[in-house]
């Protein structure tokens, strides 16, 4: 599998115009969170199913990025960093966007993709993003005029 990126931007009717790595970790936190009621519910340990990851940081990663790895057969790793770019509107004006990237690296597994999938999905929703998915087309989160 060739490494492949999926991302979330924030746009100008986002929930939010930026992001801190800690904030999308808290994310993940309540993601699996929701899960393992839902799992409650259903009697199920539904958590580890629909979270199989620790969520797992390098130093020279501290604030721009972490990664997601799996023990679990059909999972590896995916890894979640943050950044900013500058983008033109329709008027030429220039402005800063923040985004949330979404890296498969070539050991990542088709389960994985799945996952990330899933996952930006779920970002995507909360903050009103722009999600830009791995086969390149975009779903909109937030709304439109």
């Amino acid at each position: 599998m060739v490494a492949e990126n999926a991302y979330i931007k924030l746009v100008p009717s986002s929930a939010k115009q930026t992001i801190s790595i800690d904030e999308v970790k808290e994310l993940f936190h309540y993601y699996k969170t929701i899960t393992g009621k839902t799992g409650e519910l259903l009697d199920w340990q539904y958590d580890s199913a629909a979270f199989p990851y620790e969520i797992k940081e390098t130093a020279q990663g501290k604030d721009k990025w972490f990664y997601l790895h799996s023990n679990h057969e059909r999972y590896n790793i995916m890894l979640i960093g943050v950044d900013r770019e500058v983008v033109t509107n329709e008027e030429g004006a220039e402005r800063e966007q923040e985004y949330i990237q979404v890296t498969l690296p070539e050991q990542a597994t088709h389960g994985d993709k799945g996952k990330a999938n899933e996952f930006c999905k779920f970002l995507a929703k909360k903050l009103k993003g722009e999600l830009h998915l791995f086969n390149k087309r975009i779903m909109y989160f937030y709304p439109r005029k």
